[in-house]
């Protein structure tokens, strides 16, 4: 098994982190006069840094261990770390498979780490070829493969043979994956010592205002997470909000029937608008469509106060629909239609 303190910067592993009150007591009752606590108050308390209930939830959930569950504020946070653990600022780098979900990008920016890109071919996979070819070339420290992935909406195939042979960290989001009919690598991260699965609470479960993410990893890992992460970077309303959305499965699963029946509808509405050329296929909440003009169409339902987004940018002529209630996409088509009658 690889010895995952060789890929982590110095200064990590040699760093004291920081000891919070509620790390040194974590009893329940007391007079609390150990945090410079505000006495008064209904939120003036610290919320508690390592999300027991929120943990325990998910480790019911999900069958695992607590200690291989990491939550950050949002998946952005997640990405984040594992550049300021692995990477050295101006001298590593990390690899990914564009177009995919932009903070990668951001991130390494921010922290002066050079991000490697390989364009997905014509069907949206990954170029194994290329991949292992720079791979072999420039030594990445991370590489990051987001699947179902963002803006394309289809799970990325044949991983595994990445996971196989890369000698750094394999992040794999699975931000889509309760979407999707492919199975998660939740187990192949708890099994290898340099796999991280990302999650989250923002798409299926309906809590992206809360802003937490999840990462699934062995305990080493997750224990660096720890390590780096800011004492109470979950407040105490985000943990509430995620033990009651956790706790409401029935709520979850059937929320998440009526999202896939309106993808699938959506997709046959959206087939019979002569100004789409192509709709792409999707794992996710959202469809991916290729217009005539993706410019026109955008700004058009702009007007009408449907808000889609346009990646044009980055697929040619291409739109980012986000799956909605019954009577947003039935709205959605019906401006359509209309766009169409009046482009005649």
């Amino acid at each position: 098994m690889q010895d995952i303190n060789t890929l982590v910067r110095k200064n990590i592993l040699s760093m004291l982190p920081y000891s919070s009150a509620r790390d040194e007591y974590t009893g329940k009752k007391g007079i609390f006069l150990d945090a410079n606590e505000n006495p008064f108050g209904r939120y003036n308390r610290y919320p508690d840094p390592k999300q027991q209930l929120v943990k325990n939830a998910l480790a019911n959930l999900k069958q695992i261990a607590e200690e291989n569950i990491f939550l950050g504020n949002g998946s952005d946070e997640v990405i984040d770390l594992l550049y300021r653990i692995f990477c050295e600022p101006g001298k590593d780098k990390a690899l990914t498979f564009s177009p995919t979900y932009g903070m990668y990008k951001v991130a390494a920016a921010i922290n002066d780490i050079t991000l490697l890109e390989i364009p997905l071919n014509e069907s949206f996979q990954i170029d194994f070829d290329a991949a292992e070819k720079m791979i072999a070339s420039e030594s990445p420290k991370l590489l990051f493969i987001c699947s179902p992935n963002n803006p394309t909406g289809n799970s990325l195939l044949n991983i595994e043979r990445l996971i196989k042979s890369f000698k750094g960290i394999v992040v794999i989001d699975e931000a889509y994956i309760d979407f999707s009919s492919q199975k998660s690598f939740i187990n192949v991260a708890l099994a290898l010592p340099n796999v991280v699965v990302m999650q989250t609470l923002s798409k299926a479960w309906g809590l992206a205002a809360a802003r937490v993410g999840m990462a699934f990893a062995n305990p080493a890992l997750i224990a660096l997470f720890n390590r780096v992460k800011p004492p109470y970077n979950i407040s105490l309303l985000n943990q509430q909000a995620a033990v009651e959305a956790l706790q409401a499965i029935e709520t979850f699963e059937t929320n998440k029937a009526t999202i896939l029946n309106e993808r699938k509808r959506l997709e046959i509405l959206l087939e019979s608008l002569p100004s789409v050329i192509k709709i792409y296929p999707s794992d996710a909440n959202f469809i991916l469509v290729a217009f005539n003009d993706a410019d026109a169409v955008y700004n058009y339902l702009v007007q009408k106060e449907i808000i889609t987004r346009n990646r044009h940018s980055v697929v040619k002529n291409a739109i980012r629909i986000t799956v909605g209630s019954s009577l947003q996409n039935d709205a959605l088509v019906k401006a359509l239609s209309n766009f169409q009658l009046q482009a005649q």
